[in-house]
């Protein structure tokens, strides 16, 4: 079935009299509607990495906890919905170009790998250092566009990287997916915690389900003598999700090894070195599945 919420017909339609509509409706909104919610019904989970505050590190966790979860044999896929500044190609050194399914007419998505696959404008650019000049309902049409017209085909995971705040996209997306799972990203410094304050404020607004909040760049641990120094200070992202009684998933240090690996466009966690930061994003991984595990376990009750 159609879900009617977002067809700008929707309040004087008599498909829409009932809960989620009929799906009897031939409006482009109601049809697209109505593919999406196919599309999503062959994708386990869906984890949406936001934040308030941008350069906090949201594509980092989105790319490494993707890859740590696909090194594991889990399907998983990233849509990045950063139109302007879309992170994940290159922190994948994905070359590969999005191709189209001949027979259903749909996108396929770049493949990293068997398990690992991405939906990004990059991916659509021939020129990766053109400029998108668009304002908000062309970039919710392009999101609507990359869940309705692509074939993620079956999926554990979908991870959805976003640009910061908490505007077009982020409402685009919600309002899409309305079974997201998000994961907010602050770092501990309170420059960055007065803008995250703002986005959980925003997902409580729109009623969304939030995994956990993860503090990144969370101090240092020297590559020579392995002493943790607090660099951007530490504990301020555990401190506002006991505020807000959310969970903590984890802490990720600041490692000169994953600047490295991110601009080789190799993540940390595919390295075969044990470094502090390899660690602590496997352990994010670990914690995710396990928290969208216990959420749909929680929904069986």
């Amino acid at each position: 079935m159609a879900n009617c919420s977002s067809c700008p017909s929707g309040s004087n339609c008599a498909h829409s009299a009932s809960t989620g509509g009929d799906g009897v409706c031939d409006d482009p909104f109601a049809v697209q509607d109505g593919i999406i919610a196919e599309t999503l019904k062959h994708i386990k989970h869906k984890i949406f990495v936001m934040s308030g505050k941008g350069g906090v590190g949201k594509s980092s966790v989105t790319v490494n906890a993707a890859a740590a979860l696909a090194s594991k044999g889990y399907k998983v896929g990233i849509l990045d919905v950063d139109m302007h500044g879309p992170s994940v190609p290159n922190l994948l050194r994905l070359d590969a170009s999005v191709e189209l399914d001949e027979k259903t007419g749909k996108m396929l998505p770049a493949r990293r790998d068997e398990n690992l696959s991405v939906i990004s404008m990059d991916s659509l650019l021939q020129d990766r250092d053109q400029a998108i000049l668009w304002r908000g309902p062309k970039k919710s049409s392009a999101i609507r566009q990359f869940l309705a017209d692509v074939d993620w085909g079956e999926l554990d995971y979908l991870f959805i990287d976003s640009p910061p705040g908490t505007g077009d996209e982020h409402m685009t997306v919600l309002k899409s997916i309305p079974d997201a799972k998000c994961v907010v990203v602050t770092t501990p410094q309170e420059i960055s915690l007065a803008d995250v304050r703002k986005a959980i404020n925003f997902l409580q607004y729109a009623d969304a389900s939030i995994l956990g909040l993860v503090e990144n760049m969370s101090g240092l641990v020297c590559p020579n003598c392995g002493e943790e120094i607090s660099i951007f200070k530490k504990g301020g992202g555990i401190n506002l999700a006991k505020k807000y009684g959310l969970d903590f998933l984890g802490a990720i240090p600041l490692d000169p090894a994953a600047a490295v690996a991110a601009d080789r466009g190799e993540p940390i966690v595919n390295l075969p070195e044990s470094v502090a930061s390899k660690v602590a994003f496997l352990e994010l991984a670990d914690k995710i599945a396990s928290a969208c595990d216990n959420d749909l376990a929680n929904l069986a009750d």
